[in-house]
């Protein structure tokens, strides 16, 4: 008998079909001579302390580095302990018996690192060492499975995969297990969770969120003009920015004066853009989350849906290429569209065009080719899945067409003295950028305006003119998909540049991992959603803050690491080297993190939390913020430009709101404003404006 092993029932029931194992039995599918069994994701994995002897979190047990790793089945929690699942332990069994009976063992987990950990962690728990065949596939469709199993890889092909994999799982123990436990014993109360990339990631949205609370702005003021030429009538604005309104307001008396502008150049250029990159994981979850606002785990989700209803290539891939032989389909993949109610007409046109091969590069394919279709017809789909499916189809037709042509004009403009500038952009063949119709949307991301036929030498009559007054901003708060950009290139971002150099291909994590990462911050109540962005709570912060100069936060080293386990994947690295580097390191962490001397609050002034009525409000430089890591009230003490006092605090925190407050600035008009500080429903700090004429009160932000 021949035993195939999936990662799932819903794949192991696609590839039994295939084979012909029909016949249902308690979990398995047989038939054919065939046995078709199934994992449910990570049946075994890494056993906890108390495994090896240490129990409780002791200064004495730290750091916690096994000799030899043991494994366990999944676990549940009862009360306070952890059992193993029966329902795993059921499938292990079946697992185990199949195996023992094989002449043949197919493995048909996902292929990729995790798929692979799954299946050797299996087989290394049942202890069973026949020799098995892999199968490796990128999409679900009767024929690539079919050809899969024509084409079977002896299971050997992918030790070093493994041997990655493994290293990956075995760090991330060590670094974990260690981190969260010094930590914990450090901050002598509570349970903290750390993690070798879940921490950087944290440092990521926590120092942007701090940045940005912290940041200052700059008002400047630029002059607008308003002309035409015949009929069509156009603004500039002044090349130069202003510092204060006096000298705007004098500069702009100059630009009344002379009554009419120049036209000094007029620069135009053709400008040929090359069609975007095929998705891979990481670019389908920003875009989606950018246009459609999902989570970077639900996008994956989706596309894993898709993939196990046969109409997505297999998600889980970090390359925007495809292979030679993959460009062979590509024509028929396009022609599957001609009915597509949204692209039919422009795929029906591409019969006409010779394909763009931008996108075509057997070296940069990695274990799996970008994101496409695969032509089997996309039916009941529901309205999310739609959306995914329409956005890597519509990818697809923009990755094989010709370039979108551009005349892009510059002009410069001169009145009185005072230089004035705009753009303006005509699409000549709109190529790629037909497939969604985005030449208008990128004109309004740009500025670009439509200009009339201007010439140098033109005069132009000033028919108004206005100063603007602006003000610098912040970088904004991380959302899902900026973090994702950070994620992937966060060496790009380091200031020393050796470092920036050896992270230029690296990141953190990986396409298939980095949705799990951000999740597990939300799990951990590290950080939240308002709206689109990602902010940390008070129990982010405090983590944050207590290790954001240590190496646990190190997104450089992380990144290396990374690079590190993709080298042992290739044969170009020896995982034992990469392990005792971790050793060393949670070594390393463990120290720093044990002598970390946490903020004692018995010296700082506070009061009792008005929100969970349980923790003290302690009062530090910049905010006020319960103690206890349940909560997430956090106040912070500038407010508006103005800085509260311990006393206001006090009152805020105690009496529900401040006496009236002077100096508050508006941020945009730059006025000054008088007003109390109290709470909304949710406990973020609002303003209570004075009393007007009419005894009315008005409400407004605080920020």
């Amino acid at each position: 008998m021949k035993v195939c092993i999936a990662e799932k029932p819903s794949v192991a029931r696609d590839i039994a079909a295939i084979l012909g194992a029909t016949s249902k039995k308690d979990g398995y599918m047989e038939g054919n001579g065939w046995a078709v069994t199934w994992a449910f994701g990570h049946l075994v994995g890494l056993a906890m302390p108390e495994a090896y002897g240490f129990t409780g979190y002791k200064r004495e047990n730290l750091p916690i580095l096994p000799q030899e790793f043991i494994l366990v089945p999944r676990q549940i929690k009862e009360g306070k302990e952890y059992k193993n699942d029966p329902g795993v332990m059921k499938q292990l069994k079946i697992i185990k018996e199949l195996f023992s009976k094989a002449d043949d063992i197919v493995v048909c987990t996902d292929a990729g690192r995790e798929g692979e950990l799954i299946h050797r962690y299996i087989y290394a728990y049942l202890q069973c060492n026949k020799p098995f065949q892999r199968l490796w596939i990128s999409s679900l469709t009767d024929k690539a499975i079919k050809e899969g199993f024509q084409n079977l890889k002896p299971g050997s092909d992918y030790d070093n995969l493994y041997q990655s994999a493994k290293a990956r799982s075995q760090a991330d123990y060590i670094v974990g297990i260690n981190a969260s436990q010094a930590l914990s014993i450090a901050a002598g109360r509570g349970s903290w969770s750390l993690g070798r990339v879940q921490t950087p990631t944290l440092a990521m949205i926590c120092s942007r969120y701090l940045e940005n609370k912290d940041f200052k702005p700059q008002t400047y003021f630029k002059l607008k003009l308003h002309t035409a030429k015949d009929t069509a009538s156009f603004a500039v604005l002044s090349v130069d920015k202003y510092d204060n309104r006096p000298v705007a307001d004098e500069i702009l008396q100059r630009v009344r004066a002379a009554g009419t502008v120049r036209v000094t150049t007029v620069e135009k250029k053709e400008v040929k853009q090359e069609p975007p990159l095929l998705y891979d994981l990481t670019a389908l979850q920003k875009e989606a989350n950018s246009k459609h606002g999902f989570s970077a785990d639900k996008t994956l989700n989706i596309a894993q849906a898709l993939y196990e209803k046969k109409v997505l290539s297999y998600p889980r891939t970090g390359s925007r290429y495809i292979s030679a032989d993959v460009m062979d389909e590509i024509p028929h993949l396009i022609a599957t569209l001609k009915d597509h109610p949204r692209f039919g007409t422009y795929a029906v046109g591409m019969e006409n065009i010779i394909l763009n091969i931008r996108c075509v590069d057997d070296k940069k394919v990695t274990d799996h080719h970008a994101l496409i279709i695969t032509g089997d017809p996309a039916e009941g789909l529901t309205g999310d899945e739609r959306t995914i499916y329409d956005m890597v189809a519509g990818r697809m037709l923009e990755a094989f067409s010709n370039r979108c042509t551009k005349e892009n004009t510059t002009v410069s403009l001169d009145a009185g003295g005072v230089h004035f500038a705009c753009k303006g952009s005509v699409t000549l063949l709109p190529g790629w950028r037909s497939v969604f119709n985005a030449t208008d949307e990128e004109a309004q991301e740009e500025d670009l305006i439509t200009l009339p036929a201007l010439l140098q030498g033109d005069i132009l009559s000033v028919l108004d003119t206005e100063v603007l007054e602006k003000q610098t901003k912040p970088r904004p708060l991380h959302t899902e998909g900026s973090l994702l950009s950070s994620i992937e290139s966060c060496g790009k971002e380091c200031e020393n540049e050796e470092e920036r150099e050896a992270m230029k291909d690296g990141g953190i994590g990986t396409p298939a991992t980095r949705a799990a990462i951000i999740e597990t911050l939300f799990a951990r109540e590290y950080i939240t959603r308002e709206k689109k962005a990602l902010v940390p709570t008070n129990k982010g912060l405090v983590v944050y803050l207590a290790v954001k100069d240590k190496k646990i936060s190190d997104v450089a080293m992380t990144g290396q690491w990374e690079h590190a386990l993709a080298k042992i994947g290739s044969g170009e690295m020896d995982a034992a080297t990469f392990h005792h580097g971790i050793e060393v390191y949670a070594s390393q962490i463990t120290t720093e993190l044990l002598d970390i001397a946490f903020e004692h609050t018995d010296d700082r002034p506070g009061c009792s939390c008005p929100k969970c009525n349980n923790g003290q409000v302690v009062f530090y430089p910049k905010v006020a913020k319960c103690n206890s890591e349940d909560c997430g009230l956090t106040v912070f003490r500038s407010i508006a430009k103005k800085d509260l006092t311990d006393t206001q605090l006090t009152a805020l925190l105690v009496n529900g709101a401040t006496p009236m407050i002077k100096g508050f600035v508006s941020s945009k008009t730059g006025n000054t404003f008088e007003a109390a500080v109290t709470f909304d429903s949710d406990y973020k700090t609002v303003f209570k404006f004075p009393e007007n004429k009419k005894g009315n009160r008005k409400k407004g932000k605080s920020k």
